[in-house]
Order: structure tokens, then sequence, then C-alpha cells
């Protein structure tokens, strides 16, 4: 198999609301929720990058595809990453994400290898880690 992602999906517990957050408190951009017209359809796709999505789609939407049983959202259980180009720009990232109603779980904080992160949590438990990292080409 060759490794390439092109849909991450978080299960949400309330589409629109996650929808705002992203949309309106980070500024991402979306069209929308879209297949409301199905069970267990509806859905929204935000563009990451060319060829990468982030698609909101409610947690009992996944549960009833996948036909595993609905679970509490588990924070540790993976992390997004977004890699910045300098530790002002996550200061400013991680005051953002504060003011649209993110949890900050770690205040940012110079790194053990000459970096500079924080984490904070989506309305949804998800947790996301702004990162700066001199030994990295920013993206």
């Amino acid at each position: 198999m060759h490794a390439h992602l092109s849909v991450l999906t978080l299960a949400v517990h309330d589409l629109q609301a996650s929808l705002n957050f992203y949309c309106q408190g980070l500024g991402f951009e979306s069209e929308g929720i879209i297949g409301q017209e199905f069970e267990n359809g509806a859905v929204a796709f935000i563009e990451l990058q060319s060829g990468l999505k982030l698609a909101l789609w409610p947690q009992q939407s996944l549960s009833a595809d996948t036909g595993l049983a609905l679970t509490p959202i588990c924070p540790t259980g993976f992390s997004l990453g977004h890699n910045v180009g300098s530790a002002a720009e996550v200061d400013a990232i991680m005051t953002q994400a504060a003011q649209a109603g993110a949890t900050i779980t770690k205040a940012a904080q110079a790194t053990f290898y000459g970096g500079y992160a924080g984490y904070f949590q989506d309305p949804n438990g998800h947790l996301w880690e702004i990162v700066w990292n001199p030994c990295w080409e920013n993206s």
C-alpha cells in the first residue's frame, strides 16, 4: 500500500458547532454541511492543503457506518500537528483557538529539541499541537 492520506475524519458531537469552530474560530474554509438528505450522511469538508481534507462527521454517523459501538472520544488517542514558521505564530494560533472555544491543555513553551509548541483541544476534545520546529521546513 502506498501511504497517501486524503481525508482525516474527526467524529464530532455537534456538526454545526464544530464547523463554526473551525471556520469562524480558526479561519478554515468549507462549503458547509452537505449530505443532509441521507441518513447519517451529513458531513462537512475542510480543505487543509492540496489533496488533504478534514472531514467533520457526527460521531453517531461514524458509529453507524462502521458498526462500532458509540464510545467517548479519547483525546489522547492521537493528535493533529500544525507546524508553523515561528514561535510568535504558535502563540497567535493558540490565542485564536482559545478565543474560538478551544481548551488550552499545554501552554506554548520551549521544547527539548529547540522548538516551541503548545496543545489545545477542540470543542469535541480532539487534540491539536501547534508547533514551530526549527529543524523542519515550514508548511
